[in-house]
């Protein structure tokens, strides 16, 4: 088994954006490829954003066992992780990252142990969180509020993590969250 390294925060924070910077940094990174029943959203694809599945076929591939984990994130909405995914990644000599919701981090960190690096991206208040949420432009006001509170659940949550990052600089919390793989790399 290889490392990991797992990113997990509410909706809105901006840990896919640290991700991109620090998947420009770290040449040893593959990304893990959720898979997800919703449907694409405009300018997604397939095998690139996530693995889009029919949700019926969402579930036969658990019943299958071929999760590492999954969860309804929202009613009718189902995330998860292919173990084949990973195990393409580590066969690539990858160290593996991942982009995942709350539950899926701490699922995730208690498969792995200490092979994983769990790291929350924490932002730096609730209505900074609601603003970027808003000012994304992707979502109704129905799906903002659903995000919302989920937020207020998850942020409760950080201290389950290896660490926390607040990002209130981008600049600041790449830094930070590098320093933070580097040490945890060369373990």
């Amino acid at each position: 088994m290889g490392k990991a390294i797992l990113f997990s925060a509410p909706s809105g924070c901006g840990k896919t954006t640290i991700i991109r910077e620090l998947m420009q940094y770290f040449d040893c990174f593959g990304f893990s490829i959720s898979a997800t029943s919703r449907a694409p959203r405009e300018g997604e694809q397939d095998g690139r954003d996530y693995y889009f599945l029919r949700r019926d076929e969402f579930m036969q591939r658990v019943a299958a066992g071929d999760f590492l984990e999954w969860e309804e994130v929202y009613s009718g909405t189902c995330y998860g992780t292919l173990r084949s995914e990973v195990e393409r990644l580590w066969g690539e000599g990858r160290t593996v990252v991942f982009d995942v919701d709350v539950n899926g981090g701490r699922n995730l960190k208690r498969h792995f142990g200490p092979q994983a690096l769990s790291i929350f991206v924490m932002p730096p208040s609730v209505e900074v969180l609601e603003q970027r949420l808003r000012s994304r432009g992707t979502e109704s006001e129905e799906a903002i509020a659903k995000r919302l509170g989920r937020s207020a659940e998850e942020l409760k949550q950080a201290d389950a993590f290896d660490c926390t990052i607040v990002n209130d600089d981008l600049a600041r919390a790449v830094a930070e969250t590098r320093s933070v793989i580097t040490a945890f790399l060369d373990e």
